[in-house]
């Protein structure tokens, strides 16, 4: 069983270039690799979330192309911080389109952000995102519910 200390609704945005390759985020909270991603916060629909967490990370404005799927199995969605604390996270991943802003690591949340091949990914990556890339890159007719 998991300890865990809240349950959090989230958003994870995949973002494919013209090249195929995928925007990923090195984080300040974990020092991880992985797909920019957040929480809803009170009052937000998940759309908005999806576009505000990619602002905020990334400085690109987007929309939603697509729901790639719903996570919420506890083996990949229970996450245990440095501090200790453990959120299980329900997660909808979203494909998202890049409409404007620029490109940019300036926000505290992000380390570093830049797009990498599907073939190359990083090696210091969140467990779970190279899963969600995946079913991104499957282009299901129908969204994953995990």
């Amino acid at each position: 069983m998991y300890r865990i200390d809240e349950i959090r609704p989230g958003v994870a945005m995949i973002i494919f270039d013209s090249r195929g390759h995928v925007l990923l985020q090195k984080r300040a909270d974990v020092g991880l690799w992985g797909i920019p991603s957040g929480r809803v916060e009170p009052g937000e629909t998940v759309v908005n979330a999806a576009v505000r967490e990619v602002r905020e990370e990334t400085g690109l404005e987007t929309r939603v192309v697509r729901l790639i799927g719903v996570y919420s199995e506890p083996e990949s969605q229970v996450f245990t911080y440095p501090t200790g604390r453990s959120v299980h996270f329900v997660t909808l991943c979203f494909e998202m389109k890049v409409v404007g802003g620029q490109l940019s690591n300036a926000s505290p949340e992000t380390l570093d952000v830049r797009y990498f091949s599907p073939d190359e990914l990083p090696s210091d990556m969140l467990p779970m995102h190279p899963r969600w890339l995946s079913d991104a890159i499957a282009k299901a007719r129908e969204p994953f519910i995990r």
